[in-house]
């Protein structure tokens, strides 16, 4: 079963990095504008992010194999249109498709995990095969990418999906138990669900508009201001009715939003490091597709040391927090490392002790963070809080992203239009966003340091309403 859920992350991580590395052809090809380009990455990001939250309850009211396995056959589907694309328009179509089905196996994985396997030992060994699959897949995409794109054609890069989700899906009907959902019954809030989901979708829409427009712009303020009156609606709706889609009992589980705030100020760092350290790498330094996913081989290696039992260990020894912070200091430090990389700084050692200490820092702090965060929530609401973690780390990864990027990205004309040589003007940008993503994850680090403690671990008795199948 966790090889089954492992392997449908894989997907979902695999295709968010290794799209990137055939954009450039995907453009020429289907003669793409930069927005147009832009909205290929984009498509997927919005329908990903604001479904994760209904998927998860979803998942908790009609079952959550149901939901897992629905997912992983829509996301395989969308990958062979998005294979099949002849234009611009209908590749956007289709990759927007498979965000709605990576939202729908993503967002119940964390559940079916904390479902399956017992608190303590047994759950920390299966979360840290969950989260080195998500760490290491992003480097294997940019490698993978880089083969497919040159070896073969860009179109490549999505039918390489569809094994992968086939068998998923063959295996997860053989693997992944059978759950008896909640139920829908007559009450289900699809006022709210649709409320939320718009919420979520115009939210994201404006953040993903930031890059182009800028922060200030009427799209971004307009767009971001529905998004928050759609939020407040959605609140006050929840309050009032008696069945709704997300019960705001569980923002009073312990642990779970500290840990969720906790985590996204890591994602922001880990997020600009695949994104601003790809983009140095091969705007600064010249390094190829496949160069580039080899270079961030320390970080995937050390996550992969310690996702076989090492943190686990730590944590059974010294207790989560100590743990994560930790780490979270060691990722802060690694950003910093990155930031002093200039036009000619060797990789070893700048580049590869900046890769491994982010790699030390996300593999020791990312499993003790969703453990704390999962650690209090019901039985019948884990589908709920496993979106809730997603939302959390997409919309982090999202605005860090946008944040960053533009922060890196207005120092670099600033230094051009003051005569400055290209290169030096693209090291100088992307520096300022590895401090600030930095000082970013220290935050993380201190607030982890203040508010979280590790809650006792528990697993509520089955209600009657969710029986094993």
């Amino acid at each position: 079963m966790l090889f089954v859920v492992c392997l449908a992350q894989l997907m979902i991580v695999l295709d968010a990095t290794i799209v990137n590395v055939a954009l450039p052809t995907i453009q020429d090809d289907l003669g793409l504008s930069g927005s147009g380009l832009t909205w290929v990455v984009n498509a997927f990001l919005v329908s990903f992010g604001s479904l994760l939250l209904l998927a998860g309850r979803l998942g908790d009211l009609a079952g959550r194999r149901t939901i897992f396995l629905g997912g992983v056959a829509v996301f395989t589907a969308a990958s062979v249109l998005c294979g099949l694309a002849p234009s611009g328009e209908a590749l956007i179509a289709a990759r927007f498709l498979q965000g709605v089905g990576a939202a729908a196996q993503a967002s119940v994985i964390l559940a079916i995990i904390v479902t399956n396997f017992s608190p303590g030992a047994e759950q920390a060994r299966a979360m840290s095969a969950y989260v080195f699959v998500s760490v290491a897949g992003g480097s294997l995409g940019l490698l993978v990418g880089g083969l497919l794109t040159e070896a073969l054609s860009w179109h490549w890069v999505f039918f390489i999906n569809v094994p992968i989700g086939l068998a998923t899906v063959v295996l997860g009907r053989r693997f992944v138990p059978a759950d008896r959902g909640l139920g829908f019954g007559h009450h289900v809030d699809w006022s709210g669900a649709v409320l939320v989901t718009t919420s979520l979708m115009v939210g994201i829409y404006a953040i993903v508009q930031a890059s182009t427009h800028g922060w200030t712009s009427l799209p971004v303020l307009g767009f971001g201001a529905v998004a928050a009156g759609l939020m407040a609606a959605f609140v006050a709706l929840e309050r009032r009715i008696a069945a709704p889609i997300m019960p705001l009992r569980i923002l009073a589980v312990p642990g779970l939003v500290r840990a969720n705030v906790v985590r996204a100020l890591l994602v922001v760092g880990m997020y600009s490091t695949f994104f601003l350290g790809t983009l140095y790498l091969e705007r600064v330094r010249g390094f190829s597709a496949i160069e580039t996913g080899a270079a961030f081989l320390p970080w995937t290696l050390t996550v992969a040391v310690l996702s076989r039992g090492v943190t686990t260990r730590l944590v059974a020894r010294f207790g989560p927090q100590h743990v994560l912070v930790a780490g979270m200091t060691s990722a802060s430090l690694g950003l910093l490392l990155f930031g002093t990389a200039g036009e000619s700084t060797p990789f070893f050692p700048t580049i590869f002790f900046a890769c491994f200490a982010i790699g030390l820092g996300i593999g020791s702090a990312i499993q003790p963070l969703l453990s704390l965060a999962m650690a209090g929530v019901p039985r019948e609401d884990a589908g709920l809080g496993s979106g809730l973690a997603n939302v959390s780390q997409q919309l982090a990864g999202a605005l860090g992203v946008a944040v960053l990027s533009t922060l890196a990205d207005d120092r670099t004309k600033g230094l051009v239009a003051a005569g400055h040589t290209e290169a030096s003007a693209l090291v100088a940008g992307y520096h300022l966003a590895f401090f600030v993503a930095a000082a970013v994850t220290a935050g993380g680090a201190l607030l982890a340091a203040v508010v979280l403690r590790p809650q006792p671990a528990r697993r509520p008795a089955p209600t009657h309403s969710l029986e094993t199948a």
